[in-house]
């Protein structure tokens, strides 16, 4: 699970990552509004911990624009304040959660696992990925349906890990490039990647006894 952080106090910013890091998420961290909204709105992330009170965009305001623009992604807001009118804000601007500082964190790592939960039916570990009959583990590169085995080229399990965790989406080539850690590439060699991934992907899985 991937988890985006965006929280302007470092102290507390690097806290959390270190303690999320320790539970086997990925994340990543955004020191202002401004920058989480940029890395949110590229669709990648599974959960967002957002604070309100942030330089540059205001959470509210961060939260706002990634709902108006489609975005569903689970996310637990942060604040100092405690009053009931700022959690009704909140929760009615688009938040899932809302957890009033200091909290504890094991209280923050079950919301998470709650929300992660309600997502859907992916499941995950470290290194597996499920949907329906489809299994794609990540360490070896194997993807696997019922009986069918096949070992993909790391491009194309990378793609494929991407879009089974953001099924929920439309990703577009902008998004998916980000998501697989593919920036340096020439727009050339990134087209024929997507074009030859995806084509076979499609290969594989038409030729899998899926599960209707």
């Amino acid at each position: 699970m991937r988890i985006l952080v965006v929280e302007d106090e470092l102290h507390l910013s690097e806290a959390l990552s270190h303690i999320l890091k320790k539970n086997n998420y990925t994340v990543d961290v955004a020191n202002d509004g401004e920058t989480g909204l940029d890395d949110a709105l590229s669709g990648i992330y599974d959960v967002i911990v957002l604070d309100i009170m942030l330089p540059k965009t205001d959470g509210i305001t961060v939260l706002k624009t990634l709902r108006s623009e489609g975005f569903d992604t689970p996310v637990i807001l942060l604040t100092a304040k405690n009053e009931i009118s700022d959690k009704v804000l909140g929760l009615d601007s688009g938040a899932d959660d809302y957890l009033a500082k200091p909290f504890n964190t094991e209280e923050l790592l079950a919301r998470i696992r709650a929300l992660g939960r309600r997502r859907g039916e992916i499941v995950s570990n470290t290194n597996t990925i499920s949907y329906g009959d489809i299994t794609l583990n990540t360490s070896s590169l194997k993807l696997t349906a019922g009986a069918s085995e096949i070992t993909l080229t790391l491009k194309e399990s990378e793609l494929l890990e991407h879009l089974m965790l953001h099924k929920e989406i439309v990703c577009s080539k902008e998004q998916i490039n980000y998501g697989v850690l593919i920036l340096r590439l020439n727009p050339i060699t990134l087209k024929y990647i997507y074009h030859f991934s995806a084509k076979n992907l499609r290969s594989y899985i038409q030729k899998c006894p899926l599960t209707p």
